[in-house]
């Protein structure tokens, strides 16, 4: 298969489904940190996909390297907050799971295609 848009790309769909999951997992957070948490989350979670695709649609590889970098930030930004979320309690490492499972595994390709970027 070849690919003809970013989403033919395995770490977009990985990406969409993490910003899912972050949509579901956020709703059982308190209500008090619907302008603190969820919406910092929410933000981070939509941005890892949101940069893949931007940067994949720039046709410069040059500028793809900044958007996959700025979509790996973000990725690192919301593994930081699930690990806050289950510190200060508002959420259980077992929630969390699947989530950080999805978050390593977009961390591996996203290096991979920026590695792939350097050459």
């Amino acid at each position: 298969m070849s690919i003809r848009s970013y989403q033919d790309l395995t770490v977009w769909k990985k990406a969409m489904t993490v910003a899912k999951l972050v949509y579901q997992l956020t709703e059982k957070l308190p209500h008090s940190e619907i302008y603190g948490l969820v919406s910092q989350m929410r933000r981070a979670a939509v941005s890892i996909p949101s940069n893949i695709a931007e940067g994949n649609s720039r046709r410069s590889s040059k500028v793809y390297k900044h958007f996959l970098s700025i979509a790996y930030g973000s990725k690192s930004e919301l593994e930081t907050q699930f690990l806050l979320c289950v510190e200060i309690g508002y959420l259980d490492k077992q929630d969390i799971v699947l989530v950080m499972n999805n978050l390593e595994e977009i961390s591996r390709m996203l290096s991979s295609m920026i590695a792939k970027l350097d050459e």
